[in-house]
């Protein structure tokens, strides 16, 4: 045998320990990502797990519940999720002032403790009227919280590290969510109810837990008069560049909507999933981003905040193009479909979600943020409402055909739109980073 020019013998697994070297240093710089936060930020990141948890319960769930297993139409169960998401909206515009007023610890905290109470009311639910109250309620509190935990998390972080704590939340957000569908699919096939009930325990926890944990790192402007916040409020979310960003969120909502309002329903009636089946293919959605949501911000962390945007809108294009080729193919052959349509748009969301947040707490000062920030969710309630009404009138009117490919046509005219706000933005508000001469 040939001796190498160092003398020693090649070794057969050479090529193996270079790969078990690089997956080594790739899984190494992964774990780092996920260090270096102050306490606070990772409780905020174990009270999303908890109470995602129990929202994962329930996400893949609800459409297929109160239209197949209550009988109301899916026109209505549309209606009733608009209904939630511009109560959502309206909530987090409270949210988000509350929060810049009076701080963002006790605002989060009575978010989650009302919560309590309105989602588990969805388990008495039994007419479309019910639907569309319990809904409404449900979102004025839940709404309550976004903008102040968003907030807290961009004053607990600076900006270098920001993306990242972003993606940290959207990590335990979604290792919650896939543990929630999982034991969902099992609860709800022998008692369907119960898994909103426990949704609204969920957030009894989390209220009792940010109570005891959370520091109060933003007193607000209490002080100040009602008129002089609310001017402050008025001025912080119409500043033009957060009022296009939101505008474009309410496209990029649009697209969420559809993985509750309709794909659930391909898979359950073109399908014929059971709900188990069903919560077992939607954990693809969590384990993507818990393996692969610090790796990919990682990697686009050079890049600017709306290329990585525009390259979230192309996914949900071709992801929609995947739940298109579902009728009319081997029942095998479309479940794989609806697997391509969860991996694909999961890349995308892992894009949006902390670049977007990322962009809009740059755009205004500290003491703006949980206004500024609580009018990019209500653009994403927004965008999630009419996403489900329009996408449960097409189904229900036999026109779902016709959904998908206006969907993509909506993705390139978010993508035109992001490349158009660029021109707007400065290299430290978009987040690009100068490559020095040594890398």
């Amino acid at each position: 045998m040939a001796l190498r020019a160092d003398g020693d013998s090649p070794s057969r697994n050479e090529p193996f320990r270079w790969l078990r070297d690089r997956r080594t240093v790739v899984f190494g710089r992964s774990l780092d990502a996920f260090r270096g936060f102050r306490r606070p930020v990772y409780a905020i990141a174990i009270g999303r797990l908890v109470n995602v948890f129990g929202s994962g319960l329930v996400y893949p769930f609800a459409s297929v519940h109160f239209h197949l297993q209550v009988g109301i139409p899916l026109s209505l169960v549309g209606l009733g999720l608009l209904a939630n998401n511009v109560a959502t909206a309206a909530g987090t515009a409270l949210g988000g002032y509350l929060a810049d007023r009076y701080g963002r610890r006790p605002i989060m905290v009575w978010s989650m403790a009302l919560s309590t109470l309105t989602l588990s009311a969805y388990a008495l639910v039994a007419t479309a009227a019910q639907f569309v109250a319990v809904a409404t309620a449900a979102g004025l509190t839940v709404g309550l919280y976004a903008p102040a935990s968003q907030a807290m998390t961009a004053d607990l972080t600076d900006a270098a590290e920001r993306e990242r704590g972003y993606a940290l939340l959207k990590v335990a957000s979604n290792a919650g969510f896939g543990t929630g569908f999982v034991v969902g699919g099992v609860l709800y096939s022998f008692a369907s109810t119960a898994i909103f009930v426990a949704d609204g325990l969920t957030s009894g926890v989390v209220a009792a837990v940010l109570l005891a944990v959370l520091p109060r790192v933003h007193d607000g402007r209490a002080t100040a008069s009602l008129a002089d916040s609310v001017d402050a409020w008025r001025r912080a979310v119409t500043r033009p560049r957060i009022l296009a960003l939101a505008l474009l969120n309410v496209g990029f909502a649009v697209m969420y909507a559809q993985m509750q309002a309709t794909v659930p329903v391909v898979a359950a009636e073109t399908l014929s999933l059971s709900s188990a089946q069903l919560g077992t293919l939607y954990v693809l959605n969590p384990a993507v981003i818990v393996l692969f949501q610090m790796p990919l911000v990682a990697a686009v962390t050079r890049w600017r905040r709306t290329r990585g945007l525009v390259a979230s809108a192309g996914l949900w294009a071709a992801s929609f193009l995947a739940i298109m080729a579902v009728p009319g193919v081997p029942r095998l052959v479309g479940v794989a479909l609806v697997g391509v349509f969860l991996v694909v748009r999961t890349a995308a969301e892992i894009l949006h979600a902390p670049l977007a947040t990322s962009l809009a707490s740059d755009l205004g000062r500290a003491a703006e943020r949980g206004s500024q920030l609580s009018l990019l969710e209500i653009a994403k309630r927004l965008g999630m409402g009419v996403g489900a009404a329009v996408g449960g009138v097409f189904f229900d009117y036999g026109l779902q055909h016709l959904l998908w490919p206006l969907l993509v046509a909506v993705c390139v005219a978010i993508a035109l739109g992001l490349l158009a706000l660029e021109r707007r933005l400065s290299s430290a508000e978009n987040g690009s980073v100068p490559v020095s001469s040594s890398d």
